[in-house]
């Protein structure tokens, strides 16, 4: 997996933490809306760990119209400013629209998160003429912005696996770098609750694609359903524990608002899994 100027190797994870551009998300509730905020977020979590900065300027629900010059005047400035102050950190920008992705590679953009699973075809064809990565995402057809209703799937997963791969084999066709791919499940996007924690227990089978996996689990809806938490706010247990699950199958990159709890939950992970050595292991040694 190589985004930016960071290459993290074959097993290296990363926390991609969240900077939401817009006066309405449903966690932080435009805590990060100002410019000064923002800035001061990079900062925070640069300062916590975080290799990666996930900058988007629309809100995934429903929500008033945001159209692409709002989109564009709420991120792209923006970009260009983490760019010159955080000079090493990977900055991927949260859009489905290639008029927004384009101005934001020209203004330092290393990674398109595409949550809206293709929407816009020349998407892809944007990442592979500024050589960046590509988050490849499924949402079962649904178009931006819509949640769920009803959506049935004779296999959750099998249509992961598939949808996933489908926009990976294209991107790959039109120039995208193999190793700045990354598949998404996309946790609660045109997904029930049930079907979330059904990727959630199977995400060994999107892993076992060969493509980096990223998951954005941070205090969603499922989290908060299946343990009667209507308050984001209190979804932080139930987050780290699906955390570690998809940590434990192998995914990469971890979409999060709690960076630091986060870097945790997955240095443990490591160290479990014989990644990464104890930083001071004295029990019963001295």
């Amino acid at each position: 997996m190589r985004l930016g100027s960071i290459d993290f190797g074959a097993t290296g994870y990363a926390v991609m933490a969240i900077v939401n551009r817009t006066p309405d998300s449903f966690f932080d509730r435009g805590a990060t809306y100002t410019d000064a905020a923002a800035l001061d977020r990079v900062a925070q979590v640069v300062s916590e760990g975080a290799s990666i900065v996930d900058i988007g300027g629309v809100k995934a629900g429903y929500g008033p119209t945001v159209d692409v010059a709002e989109e564009l005047r709420r991120t792209v400035p923006f970009v260009a400013e983490v760019r010159s102050r955080f000079p090493s950190v990977v900055i991927s920008v949260d859009t489905w629209r290639s008029e927004v992705a384009r101005a934001a590679c020209l203004a330092g953009a290393d990674l398109l998160n595409d949550t809206w699973a293709g929407a816009d075809p020349a998407l892809a064809e944007v990442a592979a003429e500024f050589s960046v990565g590509l988050v490849c995402s499924h949402t079962g057809g649904l178009p931006p912005r819509t949640d769920p209703h009803r959506v049935a799937y004779s296999d959750v997963m099998a249509s992961v696996v598939e949808g996933t791969l489908s926009l990976a084999s294209r991107a790959v066709s039109v120039g995208v770098r193999p190793d700045g791919i990354l598949l998404d499940p996309t946790h609660d996007f045109g997904k029930n609750t049930w079907q979330s924690l059904e990727i959630s227990r199977r995400l060994d089978e999107l892993v076992a694609t060969g493509y980096a996996v990223l998951v954005a689990l941070s205090n969603k809806k499922f989290v908060g359903e299946t343990l009667d938490l209507p308050e984001p706010s209190d979804r932080l247990a139930g987050t780290l524990a699906v955390t570690a699950l998809a940590a434990w199958q192998g995914a990469r990159v971890f979409r999060a608002h709690q960076v630091p709890e986060t870097l945790q939950v997955l240095d443990m992970i490591a160290s479990v899994r014989g990644d990464r050595p104890p930083i001071a292991a004295r029990r019963g040694l001295y």
